[in-house]
Order: structure tokens, then sequence, then C-alpha cells
């Protein structure tokens, strides 16, 4: 059962609940704070609660029912669609017991900014819509610097009405780009991913190849990018992150991993023939394994370069 509760008006702003506070989650919600939201917010890691809370002023909710009860607007920046659908409608989709929904007003809206499945979401929106919640799925692109400056691509799937409504929420958190109808934030967010993660791993083969050749690394990345092989792993990742040999650029491999596999769903379902996403998803998945990825969040996608490591030398 919903609870009532009074609709947002211009001079009233929305109550935000937040539920996941990670490296994204955290400088998002900060932005929000500071935007003059009131935020209602929960993550299983106390840690970053109470880290938010001090940051923002926002109350921490004893439970995601009582987050669902206290917000107009939910937010979720959770790991995977899965866990999203859990924590929006509850173990059996029935918006009951220990979920966002069996506290959400209807007219409520929940906004998934996650890099979830598209498939998933257009399962869980009809869900939703039935308890009378709209939603939004809205991943975003810029890692976690443009977080923290609120610079972010927004990719919004939805009804364009509701997201004109929700302008001043996006607002200080980056520049929105409706993609189309529920799922098709998503989609495109795991697509775009791909393209980012064969060129990192384009740009690192090269490197190394060149490297043994003789070539100075960082000649290599400065003529890239003098270049057509140009893209934002050899702009923003290669000297910062894998030439400095820190690898700490904040996104999780096993997350691109996931947005990967994600991408090649939306090409199998979409019937869509592909000669080169199978093999990437492979190579990530091998490097997910290998390198422990899974088990250790702290391990960042660029770190594929020292996946290339245990591959040996060529011909082993």
């Amino acid at each position: 059962m919903t609870t009532a509760q009074p609709s947002p008006t211009a001079s009233s702003p929305p109550t935000i609940g937040v539920v996941g506070l990670g490296n994204m989650g955290q400088p998002m919600s900060a932005r929000l704070a500071d935007a003059g939201f009131r935020l209602v917010v929960h993550d299983l890691d106390a840690a970053r609660v109470r880290a938010v809370v001090e940051r923002t002023g926002a109350q921490a909710a004893s439970s995601l029912a009582q987050l669902g009860t206290a917000c107009d607007v939910v937010i979720t920046l959770l790991p995977d669609g899965a866990i999203v659908r859990k924590v929006l409608v509850g173990e059996r989709g029935d918006g009951r017991g220990e979920c966002v929904a069996a506290g959400l007003r209807a007219g409520a809206v929940a906004i998934d900014m996650s890099s979830s499945s598209p498939v998933g979401t257009r399962t869980l929106e009809p869900l939703l819509a039935a308890r009378g919640i709209r939603m939004l799925d809205a991943p975003v692109s810029g890692g976690v610097r443009r977080a923290g400056d609120g610079t972010l691509a927004i990719m919004v799937g939805g009804d364009a009405d509701l997201l004109a409504t929700m302008a001043p929420v996006f607002a200080p958190l980056g520049k929105t780009i409706r993609a189309g109808g529920i799922g098709a934030g998503h989609a495109i967010k795991a697509l775009n991913n791909y393209v980012s993660a064969a060129g990192l791993l384009a740009a690192c083969e090269a490197v190394r190849a060149g490297a043994r050749f003789g070539l100075e690394p960082s000649t290599i990345v400065d003529v890239l990018n003098a270049s057509t092989g140009v893209n934002n792993s050899t702009q923003n990742k290669l000297k910062p992150f894998v030439l400095s040999g820190t690898y700490a650029d904040g996104f999780g491999l096993a997350l691109m991993a996931k947005d990967l596999r994600t991408a090649l769903e939306v090409a199998e379902v979409s019937g869509t023939p592909t000669a080169l996403a199978a093999t990437v998803v492979q190579v990530w998945n091998d490097a997910e394994q290998r390198l422990g990825a899974r088990a250790d969040p702290a391990i960042n996608h660029t770190a594929i370069d020292r996946y290339l490591d245990l591959l040996g030398d060529a011909g082993d």
C-alpha cells in the first residue's frame, strides 16, 4: 500500500532519495544538495551514509520503505539492474516488504541512473506503473571527475514530458540527452561503453607494440591524439592512468565487463550481426576473471592494460 504525500510545488522542490552512495553516488548527491534539494539517502555501507550525511546534511533512511515514504523522486545508483529491481519493487516484484515502492506514493518518480540491462528495465517499468509510480532510465557517462563538477552526459529513456518535469533534478548533474522510450538510456549507455572499451583495449595494445618496437610510449600517445587514432582513452586515460601505472580512474573493471555483456545482449535481442562485440566481451570477461576484478571493486577498468601482461609474449 502506498503512502499519500503532498506533491512538490514550484516553491517546494521535490525531496530526492538516493539509493547507492558509491564512487558516483557520493559526488552526485553533493551536487543535488548544493542545488538546494532535500536528500534522503540509503546504502548498505554505513560509512558511506555517514560521509554523505556529513557533507550534505541529508537524512539517513532507516529502511528502503522509509526512504520511499519520505521522497517524491528516488534515484538509484546501483551495480546492476537485478539489484535495482529488488530495491525498487522487492523480491517478488509486487512492491511489498523491504523495498522503495512499499513507501512511495502514487505519482512519485523513480529514476534509475545505474548501468542496468535495458531488457530488465522494460520489465521493471510496468511493475512500477501498476502502483502509479513513473520511471525514467538515465545512466550517465563521464566518470567521477565529471560527477563532481556537474558535467555528466545523462542518457535518458522514457516519456518526454516526464523528462521535462524532471529537468531541474538533472540540471545540477549534467546535460540530458533523450535517447527514446523506456530502456533506451540503458541501451545507449551499454553501447557507448562497448565503443569506449574497444578503443581503450586497442590503444593499450598499440602502445605496448610501439614500445617493443622502440618507440617512446608518451610519444605514441601524442601521435594518436594528433591523428585519426584519437579517442577518449588516448586523450584522458593513457597518460594519467596507464602510462603512470596507477590505473586509478575510478570506474571498476567488473562494471565495464558487465556493461559490455549488456551491449552484446542489446545486439542479440535486436538481431544485429556483429563482427567484433563478442570478441571484445570475451577479452574483458577473461580480464575480469584473471585480475580478480569481480571480488575486488578497487580494480579499475584501465587495468585492462595489466591483463595484457598476463597474456605473455606473443606466441605463448
